[in-house]
């Protein structure tokens, strides 16, 4: 699987760039062109299934996770000319499957309508349920197959891993580490769903839920498998998985304010979409800790209700005026500080530390 990469520079690669998400998008497509002969025996309705979540990895962001991934390798001391960096950069190209499937259930959890300025997966199989004027519900039918793209996406996610030309030894430091990203964010998931079903408002539950949903994946443990393949000492490892731990929980953080305040033609997802949603972010929590019985009611009733653009516009006044947003900026400046503060006194390379540093900023001060 590796092969695709042997005529990209990869030591000329930087996370975010251009050239870095490139270079990710050919091992994934190599990797989807090598399903195909196994996916068309099963017929028109997997070969569209696969197509469907091809698209969906295919047209996603910066490749946040990968780019982590590649720079806890870096930053272990891992060589970009070497003759391990494309089965390394495969691997790390498999994170993009494991948002995947994250993104495809979360959005069915979540009843969202639009992914990045189209259909989620979902509804995409609604519409065509609808178009084709097929018996029974569109609305069950769409989200039936869209978890098992979902499900199809993790499981992928396992074989372009296996599939990478990982050597047998970095193969076996990375194995435990990728169970554990698998057991946490699907963990973080549960207990997302579980807290709002129960009702938990403290902050402290929010928290929980950013540390294990979204920061293990996204930062901490995509560092952690970066730095395993390049043999990196407990104490180097420590430091990069607070970093992840900080910055990650700040990513999301800057998440959930943009769910509330973000410009849709940026976001992609409507305006004031957590709101609309009912997501019990940390911004949520903090602003029922802070506000009265009258602002609390005011929150709780707007939450998870058919919300006009005027009552979403109340909301957002209410979140700032009781001092809830200033909190979540404070929380994302300490912890972005603190986790930076554990690089830079690490063994980590100096061209990673340097690295970290601008993945920082752009994860906690984006705009989408």
């Amino acid at each position: 699987m590796a092969d695709a990469l042997a005529e990209v520079d990869l030591t000329a690669l930087t996370p975010g760039s251009p050239a870095f998400v490139d270079a990710v998008e050919t091992a994934l497509t190599s990797f989807f062109a090598s399903r195909r002969a196994l996916v068309e025996p099963l017929g028109p309705v997997f070969i569209d299934s696969a197509d469907a979540l091809e698209q969906f990895v295919i047209r996603g962001g910066k490749r946040t996770r990968p780019g982590f991934a590649w720079t806890g390798w870096l930053a272990a001391g891992g060589d970009p000319a070497g003759a391990d960096a494309p089965a390394v950069l495969t691997a790390c190209a498999a994170l993009e499957l494991v948002q995947a499937c994250a993104l495809v259930h979360d959005d069915i959890i979540d009843s969202s309508r639009t992914r990045r300025g189209f259909p989620t997966v979902h509804v995409d199989f609604e519409q065509r349920h609808r178009a084709a004027s097929w018996p029974g519900s569109a609305t069950e039918y769409g989200s039936a197959v869209a978890i098992l793209i979902g499900d199809l996406a993790l499981a992928w996610a396992d074989d372009l891993v296996h599939e990478a030309g990982l050597a047998p030894a970095a193969l076996q430091r990375f194995a435990p580490v990728w169970a554990a990203m698998r057991t946490e964010v699907l963990g973080g998931q549960l207990l997302d769903i579980n807290g709002e079903a129960g009702g938990d408002e403290s902050v402290d539950a929010a928290l929980r839920i950013n540390r294990y949903k979204t920061a293990a994946y996204t930062i901490e443990r995509p560092l952690h498998l970066g730095a395993v393949l390049a043999a990196a000492d407990p104490a180097l490892i420590d430091a990069l998985r607070t970093y992840g731990t900080d910055v990650g929980i700040a990513f999301q953080l800057r998440d959930d304010l943009l769910g509330v305040f973000g410009d849709p033609a940026v976001t992609g997802k409507p305006s004031g979409d957590d709101l609309r949603e009912g997501k019990r972010t940390v911004l949520i929590a903090e602003a029922l800790r802070r506000g009265d019985a009258a602002a609390g009611a005011r929150i709780r009733a707007g939450l998870g209700a058919e919300l006009t653009d005027a009552e979403v516009d109340d909301l957002r006044a209410l979140l700032t005026d009781l001092g809830a947003v200033d909190d979540v900026e404070r929380r994302i400046a300490d912890l972005t500080a603190t986790g930076l503060a554990a690089v830079a006194a690490s063994t980590a390379t100096p061209h990673a530390k340097q690295l970290l540093r601008t993945m920082a900023d752009s994860a906690t001060k984006r705009a989408a």
